[in-house]
């Protein structure tokens, strides 16, 4: 699983940021300062890192030549926007990308999937029960033959997988893939995605093997 740094002092950024990256199969640790950023990168591996410029205890700068001369990993650089001496900086220092907030967060998931294309360093494959999810190119297969998955089909299987050996409750589920390519999504209608997806990626939707149902509670991938 690809492992992200978020540098951000900007608690709710974080917490909005943090959920929905790991909806879509990305593992994300977070620290608000340039110093405890800076450790970070030299006791653990990392695929990127996403860095605010403007930290309470420094700048973004610093990070991330911290990380090019460590380990060279990509860096996106998360600006405010129209700060375009800032933007030309941290591109000079040989940030990978920036964006500019406010930001759509699927923009910024397909920035880091460009950046870790780039740098060689995507870590992208996800395999259980004969079903295979490359979450760079997002393309889902089972049994080698390709599985067309909506959005937010595609999005629901991904938290499900990035969430194995979890119960997963339908409020939690809801949250996860609320307003996902502009649908409205109601405790109804989870009922019918969940259903469409077993019928697209089990070998018997009546008894399925990838999505269980906890009765009761909601529903489990199996580790």
């Amino acid at each position: 699983m690809t492992r992200i740094l978020l540098v951000e002092d900007d608690k709710s950024i974080v917490d909005n940021l943090t959920e929905f990256l790991k909806s879509e199969g990305f593992s994300v640790e977070s620290v608000s300062g340039q110093a405890a950023a800076i450790r970070k990168i030299e006791d653990n591996s990392y695929d990127l890192l996403l860095v605010d410029i403007s930290l309470a205890d420094g700048n973004g700068f610093a990070v991330c030549a911290a990380a090019k001369a460590n380990t060279g990993i990509p860096v996106i650089f998360l600006t405010a926007s129209g700060d375009e001496y800032s933007v030309v900086t941290g591109l000079d220092m040989g940030a990978d990308d920036y964006i500019a907030k406010p930001f759509r967060p699927r923009e910024l998931v397909s920035r880091i999937k460009n950046a870790l294309r780039h740098s060689g360093k995507a870590q992208s494959v996800i395999e259980l029960e004969g079903l295979r999810v490359d979450t760079v190119k997002g393309t889902v297969t089972k049994n080698g033959s390709e599985i067309f998955l909506s959005a937010l089909e595609y999005r629901l299987l991904l938290v499900f997988l990035n969430n194995r050996g979890t119960v997963l409750s339908r409020s939690k589920l809801l949250e996860n893939i609320w307003d996902i390519a502009g649908e409205f999504v109601n405790d109804n209608t989870l009922t019918v995605y969940i259903k469409r997806l077993r019928e697209k990626i089990e070998d018997d939707p009546q008894n399925p093997k990838i999505i269980k149902t906890v009765r009761g509670i909601g529903y489990k991938v199996d580790d």
